[in-house]
């Protein structure tokens, strides 16, 4: 039994579907207690799993390959990590990008000779390449030069970098992909979902990224050792974990929300689940309280650290800090310990706050309620093994009452307006990643991709309105098969919520990083920071313990850093 039972008398539900689901909310989401790189490491240290690197082979030019090797109660998995000496000219963030600093492969279990031997010859070359069923991300990561250069020259010099460099970039390598989910042969998702280590989403990229930064601290070593010899020193570990691995991601993450409707309604769901208890504890312990004010104090601290050189992000920090300031006040001079205190906060936050504090705001009301929170990881992940057949007995008139029902803010729309239909989703040639193009002055229509649910939804709901109601919708689509998609859409995610973005993805003013900003929220990232509307960089494990120190170190809040050292 909770030490906190919330009431759930129904008197605080969760948020509704039309307040939460659009973008302008959804692209200012921020990590939580829920987050993936949080789950990870709160259980790498519950399990007490350890590390051992294995393999350290590197020559004076940081050319070779290294291996670290995490051991859990049941299971070891193997960082594989090969160093590159790559010119200038060639290092670029682009996913086009064919060579890098560094190249990475997680493997199941500990590698032998042969596998290492193996693997050197396709994980350099990422995509050209081709994997087993005993690998399970593939990877790759670029240096931010100037800060690794600096880095390097003042450990071998005997002396720690400068700080301020050190935040002002906040990571030595970005990574530019991380795939997994059985790409280029690697093991598909299915075969380790069944682990315990694996079921919540994302937690082998989450544990790639994770040994992909020691594997960074300990190159970034090796290079100063290599320059200073007996004199140089390697990094205080304080600094060190102010070091994340940064992240470029555009446009091919983006559908992933569109793409798997069932999974993102279980994300959305556990989060607003999360929410709906807290906000339904009638009262609060002081204990609880302190933590509050104390990640609500750090996560200032951490937005003052946040820049940003896109346009609409400047505008969008410049009221968050503000915001954040007059949520410390308020909250530092209000009852927190009774009369349902997190409502009453969260309430106030709804008419004084934007948008991007307010939902800062969702996520530190967690922060208090391990016992509340974390066992909902489990409900996370979404199986695909349920039926996805189209109920096709099922009456014309019952499907266009689904539509009318849950999608009402699709068919509202005037689809004949060219504002609302201007964009189109394509497949690129070269790369084979999702792009975003202009329908009406590219000739990219016949390639379109089914990314656009609002207006698929629309134009069904319009043939529904001229058909037969009492006819099958088995009839229908034989008549209209073009249709199938979102009839199977309307069917399967009937009982789902959160699981469509209630806005128009195919609008001239689509803002496509608030779609990745959400997804990364997801992952914990920090520090985004858009290049543009359609790519953003971020941090990963910024602050983080290193895994030797995860045993004595905080596995869990270490995301809000204790103060601007």
């Amino acid at each position: 039994m909770s030490t906190h039972e919330p009431d759930l008398s129904g008197e605080i539900p969760r948020r509704s579907a039309e307040q939460v689901m659009r973008l302008e909310r959804l692209g200012s989401f921020h990590q939580s207690r829920l987050s993936f790189m949080r789950i990870l490491t709160r259980r790498l240290k519950r399990e007490r799993w350890t590390l051992q690197r294995t393999v350290f082979s590197l020559n004076a030019h940081s050319v070779g390959h290294a291996v670290y090797t995490v051991s859990g109660p049941q299971r070891e998995y193997s960082l594989i990590a090969f160093s590159h000496d790559l010119p200038d000219s060639m290092r670029s963030d682009r996913v086009i990008a064919t060579a890098w600093d560094a190249t990475f492969v997680l493997f199941d279990g500990t590698p032998t000779q042969p596998d290492i031997d193996r693997l050197a010859k396709s994980v350099p070359i990422q995509e050209a390449g081709r994997l087993q069923s005993t690998e399970l991300t593939l990877s790759r990561a670029n240096r931010s030069v100037r800060l690794w250069q600096h880095v390097v020259e003042r450990l071998a010099q005997g002396k720690q970098p400068d700080t301020d460099k050190i935040e002002s970039v906040g990571y030595l390598m970005r990574t530019t992909a991380v795939y997994g989910s059985g790409k280029f042969g690697a093991a598909d998702r299915q075969s380790i979902a069944g682990r315990a280590e694996f079921a919540e989403p994302f937690q082998a990229e989450m544990l790639t990224v994770y040994l992909i930064r020691t594997f960074v601290r300990d190159l970034v070593e090796h290079a100063a050792f290599v320059v200073g010899g007996a004199q140089a020193v390697a990094l205080a570990p304080g600094i060190a974990r102010q070091l994340g691995i940064g992240n470029s991601t555009g446009l091919g993450m983006a559908p992933f929300l569109i793409n798997h409707p069932q999974l993102f309604n279980n994300w959305i769901m556990v989060r607003e689940e999360a929410l709906a208890r807290v906000r339904n504890i009638p009262a609060s312990t002081p204990d609880e309280q302190q933590l509050f004010l104390n990640v609500l104090g750090r996560v200032t601290c951490a937005f003052d650290r946040w820049h940003s050189e896109h346009p609409i992000q400047q505008k969008n920090l410049i009221v968050l800090k503000r915001d954040m300031t007059l949520l410390r006040e308020h909250a530092a001079h209000m009852d927190l310990s009774s009369n349902y205190p997190w409502n009453r906060l969260y309430q106030w936050s709804t008419q004084t706050l934007g948008i991007e504090a307010q939902e800062c705001l969702v996520s530190l009301l967690l922060e208090p309620y391990a016992d509340l929170v974390d066992g909902m990881a489990c409900c996370l992940s979404a199986s695909d093994e349920q039926p996805r057949r189209i109920q096709g007995a099922m009456p014309v008139a019952q499907l266009r009452a689904l539509i009318e029902q849950h999608y009402h803010w699709a068919i509202s729309l005037n689809w004949q307006e060219k504002a609302n239909c201007s964009r189109a989703w394509y497949v690129s040639e070269e790369k084979l990643e999702p792009r975003l193009g202009e329908r009406f002055e590219e000739p990219i229509e016949p390639y379109e991709q089914p990314l656009a649910p609002a207006r698929d939804i629309a134009l069904l709901h319009a043939c529904l309105m001229a058909a037969d109601e009492h006819a099958l919708v088995a009839e229908l689509l034989l008549q209209h098969p073009e249709y199938r998609h979102v009839v199977r859409r309307v069917q399967l995610l009937a009982d789902a919520p959160y699981a469509e973005i209630r806005d128009n993805t195919i609008s001239e003013s689509l803002i496509p990083f608030d779609m990745l900003r959400c997804k990364l929220s997801f992952f914990g990232a920090t520090r985004f920071d858009p290049r543009s509307d359609r790519w953003l960089r971020i941090s990963l494990y910024a602050n983080a313990p290193y895994p030797e120190e995860l045993l004595t170190h905080d596995a869990d809040t270490w995301v809000y850093p204790d103060s601007l050292a």
